[in-house]
Protein backbone atom coordinates (compact mmCIF):
# COMPACT_ATOMS: atom_id res chain seq x y z
CA UNK A 1 0.00 0.00 0.00
CA UNK A 2 1.63 3.15 -0.99
CA UNK A 3 1.78 5.82 1.91
CA UNK A 4 -1.43 8.25 2.25
CA UNK A 5 -0.36 11.83 0.70
CA UNK A 6 -0.07 14.89 2.90
CA UNK A 7 -3.51 16.01 3.85
CA UNK A 8 -2.52 19.35 3.03
CA UNK A 9 -1.96 18.13 -0.72
CA UNK A 10 -5.37 16.46 -0.44
CA UNK A 11 -7.38 19.88 0.58
CA UNK A 12 -5.52 21.83 -2.41
CA UNK A 13 -7.17 19.52 -4.93
CA UNK A 14 -10.29 18.96 -2.86
CA UNK A 15 -10.53 22.50 -2.57
CA UNK A 16 -10.10 23.34 -6.11
CA UNK A 17 -12.19 20.65 -7.63
CA UNK A 18 -15.11 21.92 -5.19
CA UNK A 19 -14.96 25.06 -6.85
CA UNK A 20 -14.95 23.94 -10.11
CA UNK A 21 -18.40 22.53 -9.17
CA UNK A 22 -19.27 26.05 -7.40
CA UNK A 23 -18.38 27.60 -10.93
CA UNK A 24 -20.87 25.13 -12.53
CA UNK A 25 -23.50 25.80 -10.24
CA UNK A 26 -23.60 29.47 -9.25
CA UNK A 27 -22.02 31.23 -12.04
CA UNK A 28 -25.34 30.91 -14.61
CA UNK A 29 -24.13 32.35 -17.91
CA UNK A 30 -27.10 35.19 -18.95
CA UNK A 31 -27.04 34.26 -22.65
CA UNK A 32 -28.25 30.84 -21.78
CA UNK A 33 -31.32 32.32 -20.66
CA UNK A 34 -33.05 32.29 -24.33
CA UNK A 35 -31.03 28.86 -25.91
CA UNK A 36 -32.66 25.64 -26.26
CA UNK A 37 -32.09 23.37 -23.25
CA UNK A 38 -30.19 21.20 -25.39
CA UNK A 39 -27.97 24.09 -26.72
CA UNK A 40 -27.76 26.96 -24.07
CA UNK A 41 -24.38 27.55 -23.37
CA UNK A 42 -23.00 27.52 -19.31
CA UNK A 43 -20.67 25.09 -17.41
CA UNK A 44 -22.45 22.35 -16.89
CA UNK A 45 -20.12 20.05 -18.02
CA UNK A 46 -17.59 21.21 -15.09
CA UNK A 47 -20.07 19.23 -13.01
CA UNK A 48 -19.41 15.56 -13.74
CA UNK A 49 -15.78 16.79 -14.10
CA UNK A 50 -15.82 18.34 -10.38
CA UNK A 51 -17.46 14.94 -9.34
CA UNK A 52 -15.22 12.56 -10.68
CA UNK A 53 -11.96 14.26 -9.07
CA UNK A 54 -13.68 14.21 -5.84
CA UNK A 55 -14.78 10.75 -6.82
CA UNK A 56 -11.00 9.47 -7.42
CA UNK A 57 -9.80 11.02 -4.74
CA UNK A 58 -11.89 8.89 -2.49
CA UNK A 59 -11.05 6.11 -4.32
CA UNK A 60 -7.36 6.87 -3.61
CA UNK A 61 -7.63 7.61 -0.18
CA UNK A 62 -5.45 5.47 2.39
CA UNK A 63 -7.73 6.00 5.42
CA UNK A 64 -10.73 7.20 7.15
CA UNK A 65 -9.58 10.29 7.60
CA UNK A 66 -8.34 11.27 4.22
CA UNK A 67 -11.66 10.09 2.58
CA UNK A 68 -13.32 12.16 5.56
CA UNK A 69 -11.01 15.13 4.82
CA UNK A 70 -11.26 14.83 1.09
CA UNK A 71 -15.35 15.02 0.72
CA UNK A 72 -15.37 17.71 3.16
CA UNK A 73 -12.79 19.94 2.35
CA UNK A 74 -14.47 19.22 -1.01
CA UNK A 75 -18.25 20.13 -0.04
CA UNK A 76 -17.04 23.17 2.25
CA UNK A 77 -15.14 24.96 -0.78
CA UNK A 78 -18.02 24.14 -3.18
CA UNK A 79 -20.86 25.42 -0.61
CA UNK A 80 -18.54 28.68 0.58
CA UNK A 81 -18.30 28.92 -3.05
CA UNK A 82 -21.98 29.16 -4.45
CA UNK A 83 -23.62 30.96 -1.66
CA UNK A 84 -20.85 33.56 -0.67
CA UNK A 85 -23.08 36.50 -1.29
CA UNK A 86 -24.62 35.86 2.51
CA UNK A 87 -22.06 38.13 3.29
CA UNK A 88 -23.29 40.78 1.93
CA UNK A 89 -26.97 40.15 3.41
CA UNK A 90 -25.37 39.81 7.04
CA UNK A 91 -22.85 42.49 6.88
CA UNK A 92 -24.44 44.97 4.54
CA UNK A 93 -28.00 44.86 5.30
CA UNK A 94 -28.14 42.99 8.25
CA UNK A 95 -25.66 44.67 10.40
CA UNK A 96 -22.87 42.49 11.21
CA UNK A 97 -19.05 43.03 11.21
CA UNK A 98 -17.59 41.92 8.18
CA UNK A 99 -15.07 39.49 9.47
CA UNK A 100 -18.22 37.90 11.36
CA UNK A 101 -20.27 37.36 8.37
CA UNK A 102 -17.63 36.24 6.31
CA UNK A 103 -17.06 33.58 9.24
CA UNK A 104 -20.93 32.75 10.17
CA UNK A 105 -20.81 31.96 6.00
CA UNK A 106 -17.57 29.67 6.13
CA UNK A 107 -19.52 28.01 8.51
CA UNK A 108 -22.36 27.47 7.42
CA UNK A 109 -20.58 25.54 4.29
CA UNK A 110 -18.44 23.64 6.67
CA UNK A 111 -21.39 22.38 8.52
CA UNK A 112 -23.36 21.55 5.89
CA UNK A 113 -20.22 19.71 4.08
CA UNK A 114 -20.70 17.03 6.55
CA UNK A 115 -23.18 15.69 5.19
CA UNK A 116 -20.71 14.92 2.45
CA UNK A 117 -17.87 14.05 4.26
CA UNK A 118 -20.06 11.29 5.85
CA UNK A 119 -21.15 10.41 2.41
CA UNK A 120 -17.63 10.02 1.16
CA UNK A 121 -16.87 7.98 4.16
CA UNK A 122 -19.40 5.13 3.61
CA UNK A 123 -18.33 5.37 -0.21
CA UNK A 124 -14.51 4.90 0.94
CA UNK A 125 -15.41 1.93 3.36
CA UNK A 126 -17.38 0.25 0.83
CA UNK A 127 -15.48 0.20 -1.81
CA UNK A 128 -12.12 -1.17 0.50
CA UNK A 129 -12.86 -5.21 0.47
CA UNK A 130 -10.29 -7.03 -0.95
CA UNK A 131 -10.81 -7.15 -4.58
CA UNK A 132 -14.20 -5.37 -4.23
CA UNK A 133 -12.19 -2.12 -6.60
CA UNK A 134 -11.21 -4.32 -9.50
CA UNK A 135 -14.84 -6.15 -10.08
CA UNK A 136 -16.67 -2.98 -9.09
CA UNK A 137 -14.48 -0.85 -11.70
CA UNK A 138 -15.19 -3.73 -14.28
CA UNK A 139 -19.16 -3.49 -13.94
CA UNK A 140 -19.56 -0.07 -12.99
CA UNK A 141 -21.41 -1.06 -9.39
CA UNK A 142 -19.58 1.45 -7.80
CA UNK A 143 -20.69 4.16 -9.92
CA UNK A 144 -24.24 3.56 -8.42
CA UNK A 145 -22.95 4.12 -5.04
CA UNK A 146 -21.49 6.82 -5.76
CA UNK A 147 -24.41 8.46 -7.14
CA UNK A 148 -26.54 7.24 -4.48
CA UNK A 149 -24.60 8.13 -1.57
CA UNK A 150 -23.69 11.53 -3.40
CA UNK A 151 -27.53 12.71 -3.84
CA UNK A 152 -28.65 11.13 -0.65
CA UNK A 153 -25.97 13.64 1.16
CA UNK A 154 -27.81 16.27 -1.12
CA UNK A 155 -31.57 15.27 0.10
CA UNK A 156 -30.46 15.73 3.48
CA UNK A 157 -28.99 19.06 3.14
CA UNK A 158 -32.29 20.09 1.26
CA UNK A 159 -34.74 18.81 3.42
CA UNK A 160 -33.52 18.42 6.96
CA UNK A 161 -33.55 21.07 9.75
CA UNK A 162 -35.72 23.00 7.12
CA UNK A 163 -33.54 22.78 4.45
CA UNK A 164 -30.66 24.54 2.75
CA UNK A 165 -30.67 23.00 -1.23
CA UNK A 166 -29.61 26.52 -2.48
CA UNK A 167 -26.29 25.60 -5.13
CA UNK A 168 -27.52 21.47 -5.96
CA UNK A 169 -26.00 19.76 -8.37
CA UNK A 170 -28.62 19.36 -10.44
CA UNK A 171 -29.06 22.96 -11.50
CA UNK A 172 -25.95 22.93 -13.03
CA UNK A 173 -28.04 21.30 -16.05
CA UNK A 174 -30.47 23.29 -16.60
CA UNK A 175 -28.74 24.21 -20.12
CA UNK A 176 -27.04 20.73 -20.71
CA UNK A 177 -28.24 17.56 -22.12
CA UNK A 178 -29.25 16.09 -19.24
CA UNK A 179 -32.28 18.66 -18.60
CA UNK A 180 -34.09 16.42 -20.81
CA UNK A 181 -34.77 14.25 -18.15
CA UNK A 182 -35.92 16.68 -15.47
CA UNK A 183 -39.60 16.00 -15.90
CA UNK A 184 -39.15 12.23 -15.23
CA UNK A 185 -36.94 12.45 -12.37
CA UNK A 186 -37.10 16.14 -10.77
CA UNK A 187 -33.70 18.24 -9.72
CA UNK A 188 -32.67 15.24 -7.18
CA UNK A 189 -33.26 12.76 -10.24
CA UNK A 190 -30.79 15.09 -12.09
CA UNK A 191 -28.04 15.31 -9.34
CA UNK A 192 -28.51 11.52 -9.29
CA UNK A 193 -27.61 11.32 -12.80
CA UNK A 194 -24.85 13.25 -12.89
CA UNK A 195 -22.83 12.11 -10.52
CA UNK A 196 -23.10 8.78 -11.91
CA UNK A 197 -21.75 10.32 -15.34
CA UNK A 198 -19.39 11.55 -12.34
CA UNK A 199 -17.86 7.91 -11.48
CA UNK A 200 -18.03 6.76 -14.87
CA UNK A 201 -15.62 9.10 -15.94
CA UNK A 202 -13.74 8.71 -12.50
CA UNK A 203 -13.30 5.17 -13.82
CA UNK A 204 -11.41 6.76 -17.21
CA UNK A 205 -14.41 5.23 -19.36
CA UNK A 206 -12.69 1.86 -19.38
CA UNK A 207 -15.85 -0.25 -17.93
CA UNK A 208 -19.08 -1.37 -20.34
CA UNK A 209 -21.49 1.36 -18.75
CA UNK A 210 -19.57 3.67 -20.09
CA UNK A 211 -21.76 2.89 -23.42
CA UNK A 212 -24.82 3.83 -21.12
CA UNK A 213 -23.79 7.22 -20.45
CA UNK A 214 -23.08 8.31 -23.70
CA UNK A 215 -26.78 6.94 -24.33
CA UNK A 216 -28.21 9.27 -21.36
CA UNK A 217 -25.87 12.30 -22.99
CA UNK A 218 -27.16 11.33 -26.60
CA UNK A 219 -30.20 11.50 -25.78
CA UNK A 220 -31.41 14.39 -26.04
CA UNK A 221 -30.35 15.21 -29.59
CA UNK A 222 -32.44 12.15 -30.62
CA UNK A 223 -35.42 12.56 -29.05
CA UNK A 224 -37.81 15.19 -27.68
CA UNK A 225 -39.21 16.22 -24.34
CA UNK A 226 -42.74 14.49 -24.46
CA UNK A 227 -45.79 16.81 -23.63
CA UNK A 228 -47.42 15.77 -20.57
CA UNK A 229 -49.09 19.39 -20.55
CA UNK A 230 -51.31 21.36 -22.95
CA UNK A 231 -52.09 24.73 -23.51
CA UNK A 232 -55.07 26.57 -21.22
CA UNK A 233 -54.90 30.14 -23.47
CA UNK A 234 -52.46 32.80 -22.47
CA UNK A 235 -52.44 35.50 -20.20
CA UNK A 236 -51.49 38.84 -20.33
CA UNK A 237 -49.30 40.26 -16.82
CA UNK A 238 -47.58 43.39 -15.41
CA UNK A 239 -45.00 42.34 -13.23
CA UNK A 240 -43.74 45.34 -11.01
CA UNK A 241 -40.21 45.64 -9.83
CA UNK A 242 -39.79 48.53 -7.40
CA UNK A 243 -35.90 48.14 -6.96
CA UNK A 244 -36.65 49.71 -3.30
CA UNK A 245 -33.14 49.85 -1.55
CA UNK A 246 -33.10 47.58 1.56
CA UNK A 247 -30.90 49.83 3.73
CA UNK A 248 -34.11 52.02 4.10
CA UNK A 249 -36.83 50.03 3.20
CA UNK A 250 -38.64 50.34 6.33
CA UNK A 251 -38.14 53.94 6.67
CA UNK A 252 -41.38 56.25 6.64
CA UNK A 253 -40.00 58.18 3.71
CA UNK A 254 -39.21 55.09 1.67
CA UNK A 255 -42.58 53.42 2.39
CA UNK A 256 -44.70 56.13 1.37
CA UNK A 257 -42.08 56.25 -2.12
CA UNK A 258 -43.60 52.60 -2.12
CA UNK A 259 -46.96 53.05 -1.69
CA UNK A 260 -47.40 55.58 -4.02
CA UNK A 261 -45.48 53.54 -7.01
CA UNK A 262 -46.78 50.60 -6.27
CA UNK A 263 -50.74 52.46 -6.46
CA UNK A 264 -49.51 54.37 -9.79
CA UNK A 265 -48.31 51.00 -11.32
CA UNK A 266 -51.08 49.35 -10.29
CA UNK A 267 -53.85 51.64 -11.88
CA UNK A 268 -51.33 51.74 -15.51
CA UNK A 269 -51.10 48.09 -15.43
CA UNK A 270 -52.13 46.76 -18.84
CA UNK A 271 -52.30 42.96 -17.72
CA UNK A 272 -54.99 40.84 -16.31
CA UNK A 273 -52.97 40.14 -13.67
CA UNK A 274 -50.45 42.14 -11.88
CA UNK A 275 -47.95 41.11 -9.47
CA UNK A 276 -46.40 43.01 -6.91
CA UNK A 277 -42.89 41.74 -5.29
CA UNK A 278 -42.56 40.38 -1.76
CA UNK A 279 -42.86 42.44 1.19
CA UNK A 280 -43.22 45.24 -1.40
CA UNK A 281 -45.89 47.26 0.89
CA UNK A 282 -44.16 46.39 4.14
CA UNK A 283 -47.28 47.65 6.55
CA UNK A 284 -49.61 45.91 7.49
CA UNK A 285 -53.35 46.57 5.86
CA UNK A 286 -54.10 48.32 8.95
CA UNK A 287 -51.47 50.51 8.90
CA UNK A 288 -52.03 51.47 5.21
CA UNK A 289 -53.61 54.90 4.29
CA UNK A 290 -57.22 55.02 5.05
CA UNK A 291 -59.13 54.23 1.54
CA UNK A 292 -55.14 53.02 -0.40
CA UNK A 293 -56.68 48.85 -0.16
CA UNK A 294 -60.29 50.46 -1.31
CA UNK A 295 -58.60 52.45 -3.86
CA UNK A 296 -56.53 49.26 -5.22
CA UNK A 297 -59.48 47.42 -5.60
CA UNK A 298 -61.94 49.82 -7.44
CA UNK A 299 -58.93 50.52 -9.83
CA UNK A 300 -58.75 46.54 -10.68
CA UNK A 301 -62.20 46.08 -10.88
CA UNK A 302 -62.94 48.83 -13.09
CA UNK A 303 -60.45 47.52 -15.45
CA UNK A 304 -61.62 43.99 -14.62
CA UNK A 305 -57.92 42.69 -13.23
CA UNK A 306 -56.53 40.91 -10.49
CA UNK A 307 -53.61 41.38 -8.75
CA UNK A 308 -51.33 39.45 -6.26
CA UNK A 309 -49.82 41.81 -4.05
CA UNK A 310 -46.19 40.83 -1.19
CA UNK A 311 -47.50 42.05 2.07
CA UNK A 312 -47.04 40.80 6.28
CA UNK A 313 -50.26 39.99 7.67
CA UNK A 314 -51.60 39.42 11.00
CA UNK A 315 -51.38 41.09 14.33
CA UNK A 316 -49.49 40.61 17.59
CA UNK A 317 -51.82 38.08 19.66
CA UNK A 318 -52.50 35.54 16.51
CA UNK A 319 -48.66 35.84 14.84
CA UNK A 320 -47.52 37.20 11.48
CA UNK A 321 -47.16 35.48 7.90
CA UNK A 322 -45.54 36.61 4.82
CA UNK A 323 -48.22 36.37 2.54
CA UNK A 324 -49.86 37.23 -0.77
CA UNK A 325 -52.83 39.36 -1.08
CA UNK A 326 -55.12 38.59 -3.65
CA UNK A 327 -57.25 41.74 -4.60
CA UNK A 328 -59.76 42.70 -7.83
CA UNK A 329 -62.11 40.46 -9.65
CA UNK A 330 -60.49 37.09 -8.60
CA UNK A 331 -62.98 34.05 -7.67
CA UNK A 332 -62.07 34.42 -4.33
CA UNK A 333 -62.40 37.73 -3.45
CA UNK A 334 -60.66 37.33 0.18
CA UNK A 335 -57.63 35.13 -1.13
CA UNK A 336 -54.39 35.19 0.83
CA UNK A 337 -51.43 33.36 0.38
CA UNK A 338 -49.30 32.28 3.70
CA UNK A 339 -45.64 31.32 3.02
CA UNK A 340 -45.15 27.71 4.62
CA UNK A 341 -41.51 27.15 3.92
CA UNK A 342 -39.97 29.65 6.31
CA UNK A 343 -36.27 31.03 5.74
CA UNK A 344 -34.35 30.36 9.26
CA UNK A 345 -33.25 33.56 11.03
CA UNK A 346 -34.78 35.54 7.83
CA UNK A 347 -38.61 34.31 9.10
CA UNK A 348 -38.26 32.37 12.04
CA UNK A 349 -35.72 32.13 14.62
CA UNK A 350 -34.78 28.23 15.68
CA UNK A 351 -34.23 27.45 19.52
CA UNK A 352 -31.76 28.98 21.60
CA UNK A 353 -30.64 30.82 18.40
CA UNK A 354 -32.35 34.55 19.26
CA UNK A 355 -29.34 36.37 20.27
CA UNK A 356 -28.00 35.51 16.07
CA UNK A 357 -31.11 38.04 15.62
CA UNK A 358 -30.33 40.28 17.66
CA UNK A 359 -26.92 40.76 16.06
CA UNK A 360 -28.93 41.03 12.66
CA UNK A 361 -31.17 43.87 13.48
CA UNK A 362 -34.43 42.08 10.51
CA UNK A 363 -37.56 43.48 11.65
CA UNK A 364 -40.56 41.16 11.42
CA UNK A 365 -37.84 38.11 11.67
CA UNK A 366 -40.21 35.18 13.04
CA UNK A 367 -43.59 34.26 10.76
CA UNK A 368 -46.17 32.22 11.08
CA UNK A 369 -46.41 29.03 8.87
CA UNK A 370 -49.16 29.18 5.82
CA UNK A 371 -50.69 25.41 4.85
CA UNK A 372 -48.38 23.09 2.82
CA UNK A 373 -50.54 22.36 -0.43
CA UNK A 374 -52.54 25.83 -0.80
CA UNK A 375 -55.17 26.31 -3.05
CA UNK A 376 -54.98 28.50 -6.40
CA UNK A 377 -55.68 32.42 -6.68
CA UNK A 378 -57.94 32.05 -9.67
CA UNK A 379 -58.43 35.16 -12.51
CA UNK A 380 -59.50 35.16 -15.99
CA UNK A 381 -59.48 31.87 -16.10
CA UNK A 382 -56.44 30.57 -15.21
CA UNK A 383 -55.15 29.00 -11.83
CA UNK A 384 -52.64 30.52 -9.99
CA UNK A 385 -49.97 29.40 -7.62
CA UNK A 386 -48.34 31.57 -5.86
CA UNK A 387 -45.20 31.05 -3.69
CA UNK A 388 -42.88 33.37 -2.04
CA UNK A 389 -39.05 33.53 -2.69
CA UNK A 390 -36.92 30.21 -1.89
CA UNK A 391 -40.10 28.33 -1.68
CA UNK A 392 -39.33 27.37 -5.14
CA UNK A 393 -35.94 25.67 -4.06
CA UNK A 394 -38.45 22.83 -2.89
CA UNK A 395 -40.37 21.07 -5.75
CA UNK A 396 -41.39 18.34 -4.11
CA UNK A 397 -43.00 20.52 -1.80
CA UNK A 398 -44.77 22.66 -4.71
CA UNK A 399 -45.45 19.34 -6.16
CA UNK A 400 -47.92 18.70 -3.56
CA UNK A 401 -50.24 21.09 -5.48
CA UNK A 402 -50.81 18.57 -8.52
CA UNK A 403 -52.49 15.69 -6.77
CA UNK A 404 -55.78 16.92 -7.73
CA UNK A 405 -55.21 17.45 -11.53
CA UNK A 406 -58.55 19.76 -11.89
CA UNK A 407 -57.49 22.26 -9.02
CA UNK A 408 -53.52 22.38 -9.93
CA UNK A 409 -51.80 26.10 -10.98
CA UNK A 410 -51.71 26.33 -14.60
CA UNK A 411 -49.17 29.40 -13.65
CA UNK A 412 -46.51 29.09 -10.62
CA UNK A 413 -46.39 32.92 -9.84
CA UNK A 414 -42.80 33.78 -7.59
CA UNK A 415 -42.85 36.78 -5.12
CA UNK A 416 -39.51 37.45 -3.38
CA UNK A 417 -37.12 40.20 -2.47
CA UNK A 418 -33.60 39.42 -3.03
CA UNK A 419 -32.63 43.18 -2.30
CA UNK A 420 -30.34 41.64 0.25
CA UNK A 421 -27.88 40.44 -1.99
CA UNK A 422 -27.32 43.46 -4.25
CA UNK A 423 -26.01 42.61 -7.73
CA UNK A 424 -24.28 39.43 -7.09
CA UNK A 425 -24.86 36.16 -8.74
CA UNK A 426 -27.68 35.08 -6.20
CA UNK A 427 -30.17 36.97 -8.27
CA UNK A 428 -28.85 34.81 -11.75
CA UNK A 429 -28.91 31.57 -9.28
CA UNK A 430 -32.37 32.02 -8.41
CA UNK A 431 -33.68 32.50 -11.64
CA UNK A 432 -31.95 29.39 -12.39
CA UNK A 433 -34.22 27.36 -9.75
CA UNK A 434 -37.02 28.87 -10.98
CA UNK A 435 -36.47 27.45 -14.20
CA UNK A 436 -35.79 24.04 -12.92
CA UNK A 437 -39.48 24.25 -11.60
CA UNK A 438 -40.62 24.56 -14.53
CA UNK A 439 -39.04 22.12 -16.34
CA UNK A 440 -39.91 19.41 -13.44
CA UNK A 441 -44.05 20.51 -13.72
CA UNK A 442 -43.89 21.75 -17.32
CA UNK A 443 -45.57 24.61 -16.15
CA UNK A 444 -44.65 28.75 -16.87
CA UNK A 445 -43.48 30.71 -13.79
CA UNK A 446 -43.72 34.88 -13.58
CA UNK A 447 -41.32 36.26 -10.85
CA UNK A 448 -42.06 39.37 -9.37
CA UNK A 449 -38.73 40.66 -7.63
CA UNK A 450 -37.87 43.96 -5.78
CA UNK A 451 -34.10 44.00 -7.56
CA UNK A 452 -34.28 41.38 -10.04
CA UNK A 453 -34.99 39.02 -11.96
CA UNK A 454 -38.31 39.93 -13.07
CA UNK A 455 -38.90 37.76 -15.79
CA UNK A 456 -41.86 35.83 -17.60
CA UNK A 457 -40.80 31.89 -17.92
CA UNK A 458 -42.03 29.33 -20.23
CA UNK A 459 -43.08 25.99 -19.73
CA UNK A 460 -39.87 24.63 -21.21
CA UNK A 461 -37.76 26.75 -18.80
CA UNK A 462 -37.00 29.57 -21.36
CA UNK A 463 -36.70 32.96 -20.16
CA UNK A 464 -39.14 34.98 -22.67
CA UNK A 465 -38.78 38.43 -21.16
CA UNK A 466 -36.94 39.79 -18.03
CA UNK A 467 -36.47 43.36 -16.53
CA UNK A 468 -32.64 44.55 -16.03
CA UNK A 469 -31.81 43.95 -12.77
CA UNK A 470 -31.52 46.73 -9.75
CA UNK A 471 -34.15 48.87 -11.96
CA UNK A 472 -37.50 50.19 -11.12
CA UNK A 473 -39.61 49.54 -13.85
CA UNK A 474 -42.75 46.98 -15.06
CA UNK A 475 -42.75 44.10 -17.11
CA UNK A 476 -45.83 43.40 -19.44
CA UNK A 477 -46.37 39.97 -21.70
CA UNK A 478 -48.12 37.44 -22.29
CA UNK A 479 -47.88 33.67 -20.10
CA UNK A 480 -49.27 30.43 -21.48
CA UNK A 481 -51.14 28.39 -18.84
CA UNK A 482 -50.53 24.80 -19.11
CA UNK A 483 -52.52 21.71 -17.90
CA UNK A 484 -51.65 18.19 -17.23
CA UNK A 485 -48.97 15.88 -14.55
CA UNK A 486 -45.48 15.37 -15.42
CA UNK A 487 -44.13 12.20 -13.94
CA UNK A 488 -42.41 13.97 -11.09
CA UNK A 489 -45.72 16.14 -10.56
CA UNK A 490 -47.18 12.56 -9.81
CA UNK A 491 -44.85 11.02 -7.77
CA UNK A 492 -43.34 13.43 -5.53
CA UNK A 493 -46.80 15.14 -5.09
CA UNK A 494 -47.98 11.43 -3.60
CA UNK A 495 -44.58 10.67 -1.82
CA UNK A 496 -42.35 13.12 -1.94
CA UNK A 497 -38.64 11.90 -1.86
CA UNK A 498 -39.58 9.03 -0.40
CA UNK A 499 -39.01 7.12 -3.27
CA UNK A 500 -35.22 8.42 -4.10
CA UNK A 501 -34.88 7.70 -0.44
CA UNK A 502 -36.22 4.05 -0.84
CA UNK A 503 -33.91 3.70 -4.21
CA UNK A 504 -30.46 5.01 -2.56
CA UNK A 505 -30.99 3.17 0.58
CA UNK A 506 -31.45 -0.04 -1.58
CA UNK A 507 -27.92 0.52 -2.92
CA UNK A 508 -26.07 1.51 -0.03
CA UNK A 509 -27.42 -1.47 2.23
CA UNK A 510 -26.50 -4.07 -0.78
CA UNK A 511 -22.96 -2.42 -0.54
CA UNK A 512 -22.91 -2.40 2.66
CA UNK A 513 -23.65 -6.17 3.12
CA UNK A 514 -21.45 -6.86 0.50
CA UNK A 515 -18.84 -5.11 2.08
CA UNK A 516 -19.59 -6.82 5.66
CA UNK A 517 -20.91 -10.08 4.86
Amino acid sequence: MQPAPPLWRTGVLSAFAGLLLAASVAWPLPSSWFSPITQGTSFWWLQPLALALLCRGLQEAQNLRQAWFTGWIFASSWLAGTFWWLVVAMHVYGGMNAPLAVFATVILAAALAVYYALAGLVYWRCTRRRGFAHHAARWGASSLLFAALWTAAEMARGTWLTGFGWGAVGYAHVDGPLAFYVPWVGAYGLTALGAWLAAVLAQGLRMRWAAAALVILCMPWAAAVPNWTQSTGSLRVTLLQGNISQSNKFDAPTVEQALRWYATQIAAAQGALVVVPETAIPLLPAQWPPGYMQSLQDSLRANNQSALIGVPLGDAQSGYTNSALGLGVAQTADYRYDKHHLVPFGEFIPPMFHWFIDLMHIPLGDFNRGPLAAPSFVAQGQRLGPHICYEDLFGEELATRFVQPEQAPTVLVNLSNLGWFDDTVALDQHATIARMRALEFQRPIVRATNTGVSAIIDHRGYILAALPRLQTGALEGLVEGRTGTTPFAWWAGRFGLWPLWLLFSLIVGAFWIRRHP
